[in-house]
């Protein structure tokens, strides 16, 4: 069983920034792709970014490309997803999740998933 966490939502304006954590519990994270996924109110959960197990590849929504980084650090079982030019369209629950896939952007395609953390970001 992996248990992910998130941390660092919060509230910020319009072009800021903000840094996602993900935090996993297992030793064998290197063996998993990571995605980031985010669900808006009165929305579906939809597909972020993704990285595969060594960081060298990653897939981005169209939606946030260009002004999100994901990244990974194997050595301390933590992925992050690095928010720039934030927009108020940005607000949601930003969840994470592992899977064993690589490029997959379907819920399904992760069976592990964090509890999710807020960013809000105002006008």
């Amino acid at each position: 069983q992996v248990q992910l966490v998130e941390s660092g939502g919060g509230l910020v304006q319009a072009g800021g920034s903000l840094r996602l954590s993900c935090a996993a519990s297992t030793r064998t994270f290197a063996n998993f792709a990571m995605a980031w996924f985010r669900q808006a109110p009165g929305k579906e959960r939809e597909f972020v970014s993704s990285i595969n197990w060594s960081g060298a590849n990653t897939d981005y929504a169209d939606s946030v490309k260009g002004r999100v980084a994901v990244s990974r650090d194997n050595s301390k079982n933590t992925a992050y997803l690095l928010l720039n030019s934030l927009k108020p369209e940005d607000t949601a629950v930003y969840y994470c999740a592992a899977g064993p896939f690589y490029l997959r952007r379907r819920e399904h395609d992760y069976d592990y998933w964090g509890q999710g953390t807020q960013v809000t970001v105002s006008s």
